[in-house]
This record gives C-alpha cells, structure tokens and sequence, in this order.
C-alpha cells in the first residue's frame, strides 16, 4: 500500500456545512501530494474526488462504520496523521497522530438534549460519550473561533482529570475564496431568510413565537427557510402555525450551496437565532456580501461577524423586538413615574367618602 500525507476521515459528514467545507478541503488538496479518505456514501454526488485521492466510502449501517474504523487502523500505517473531520476520535488505536476537527459544539456543552428528537438524542449522548471516553487519543484539536476554542478548554477542564490538555488549533475557514461583492440593489422578495435545517438548537420555534408577537401587534414581516427532507416534522408545525396565525413565512427547503448567493440577494437581512454553533457559516457568508444580520447575542456570532441588531434567542419578545429595531419600529419605553404617582394610582378610587 502507498503512503499518504494525511488521512481524511469523515464517515458522517453528508449534509449543511460540514459537507460544504468538506467538499472545499479534498478539492484544495495539493495536487502534488496524495492523501486516503473514508466518506459518507450519501455524500457520494456532492462530493468532486480528485485523482489524487484514495476513496473508502462508508455506509450508513453500524457494521459499515465499524468496519470502517477497523479499515482506518490499518491504512494509517502508512500515514502520519489522521485527520478526523467528522469530530472524534478513531474508535480503535493506531500508529498515527490523531488530529481532530471539532466543529459541533453540541459534543463538548453540558446543555440537555431534551428537544432533539429521541434518535438524534441517543445519537448525540453516544458521541459525547465517544469523545470524553478517547479524548486521550487527540493529539491536537481543530476549532474554528476563539469561543470555541475557550469550549474546549472548559470541557477538558471538567472532564480531562489529570490529563494534559492538547493543543487547541484555532483557524477559520471558508469553502471559497472570500468575496467582496456586495448583493445587488434590486428589490429583495424577503424581508429575513434563516439559512438552517431543523435541528432543535437551531431555535425554529422560537422564531416563530416571536413572529407571531409581531403579527400580534400588526407587524408582519416575510421569513423564508431552508429546511430538509428530515424535517417533515418540524415543517408541518411551521405550515400550521403560519396557517392559522397568518405569518408570512415560507419554507423553501433545503437550497444547494451554488444557489445560497442568489437566495441571500433575495432578502433584506438574514436572522440567525441558533443557540450554539462552532462557526454560523451563514453568519459569514452574508457578511461577505454585505447582507445585514440580526442574531443571537452570543460569542459564537461576534466571533464572526458584526450584526446590525442582536436579541436573547431564549426570548422571543426579545427576537420579536429585534425585528422592529432593524425594520426601524420603535417602541415607546416604559414611562417612569414617582412614589407619590403610585399613591396617586392605588387610593384614587379607595378614599373614603365624606
């Protein structure tokens, strides 16, 4: 067998963007060295090899997967590095060193799991379990943010016991050279477009709370989506609600990364109201092109991007709030008044009658 710079490994990685920066990291790979990867078949017509790249593609069942990590400790023989893309570690030892790109910061939070469907629950309880159990196995950790790299610290520092903390890489990256085109000045179709599938941290309900607050008050603002085919569910609740609430909010569904500038010209502004994320890679590809941002007043979001208004995505009066700022509704703010005003109030219609 021959010898590879680096070993990509990636069995799980098929959709959003992970697939995206995936696809731009096997298409950058310099073409004058070689390099092995073990990829999502699902990704299979997403996916541009070159030649210079040796394919294992995994299937979805546990004994594909498993016999993936079985085939990986083999092939890195002849590597030195196993770059696993996917966000743990190799399940089996081997003889190289493991590097590991932890992009999903749902791995390493202690936040409850609650609101995920019961297989992404058990799924994701697994893979924390996964990465805490072999986390002694990473040479080096792969973060995107300062704020994830600082999740990393603290997650190795409740877990890690007296094991040494690996290095913590810090570099953020994009799938494509950055642009400084700005969006064109025509009329756009949507007042916010919400780039995201439905992933319970992804915060859809709540954003549709507060789209109902503002209807409530007479302000309806447009909102598309994006969700995917695995988010029937969650795509009915939204038809419904928008049905009988009469919000004007649209699913698009799932929109191929070529077709996101043509959608992000279509809108006023992009919300982004998620409540963890390693990158937000919307967040950077609307400030690429100068689409305006309303989002979550989190680290994660000014990691990347300066937004044009930010709320408490845990509230939806304060989303909703946000809303009216950026489409420039004010409210009037609570008059302050003095204690001799509140006497006033409470025994204006309590004085005894003479």
């Amino acid at each position: 067998m021959s010898t590879f710079d680096v070993v990509l490994f990636a069995p799980n990685v098929h959709s959003g963007g992970g697939l995206v920066l995936l696809n731009a990291l096997i298409g950058s790979f310099p073409e004058d060295g070689c390099f092995a990867a073990f990829l999502d078949c699902r990704a299979r017509n997403e996916l541009t090899m070159p030649a210079n790249c040796t394919v294992h593609w995994v299937k979805t069942s546990p004994v594909s997967r498993i016999y993936a990590e079985y085939k990986l400790r083999k092939v890195a023989k002849y590597t030195k590095i196993v770059f696993c893309f996917h966000g743990l570690p190799p399940l089996l030892p081997n003889s190289a060193k493991s590097y590991v790109f932890l992009q999903n910061r749902l791995y390493i939070d202690q936040s409850r799991l609650k609101e995920f469907k019961t297989w992404t629950r058990c799924r994701l309880t697994l893979e924390r379990l996964i990465l805490d159990k072999l986390k002694s196995r990473v040479e080096r950790f792969i973060v995107q943010t300062p704020s994830m790299s600082r999740a990393v610290e603290k997650w190795y520092s409740r877990n890690g016991g007296a094991q040494k903390l690996p290095d913590v890489v810090v570099f953020p990256f994009i799938g494509y050279q950055e642009s400084t085109s700005a969006i064109s000045s025509r009329s756009p179709a949507w007042d916010f477009i919400y780039v995201a599938d439905g992933e319970a941290h992804k915060n859809h309900r709540k954003l549709l709370s507060a789209w109902k607050i503002l209807a409530d008050s007479g302000v309806r603002p447009t909102l598309a989506l994006t969700l995917s085919d695995r988010d029937q569910s969650l795509r009915c609740e939204i038809e419904a609600l928008a049905r009988k609430e009469g919000l004007n909010v649209r699913d698009l569904g799932y929109v191929q990364p070529s077709d996101l500038i043509s959608l992000y010209n279509d809108a006023r502004a992009l919300i982004y109201p998620s409540l963890s994320e390693s990158l937000g890679l919307p967040l950077v590809e609307a400030t690429n092109l100068g689409l305006p941002i309303v989002a979550s007043e989190l680290d994660y979001v000014r990691d990347v991007c300066t937004p044009a208004e930010t709320f408490d995505p845990a509230s939806a009066m304060s989303i909703a709030r946000a809303v009216e700022r950026f489409l420039g509704i004010m409210r009037p703010v609570s008059q302050m008044r003095t204690a001799g005003n509140f006497w006033e109030m409470l025994l204006i219609d309590n004085r005894p009658k003479i």
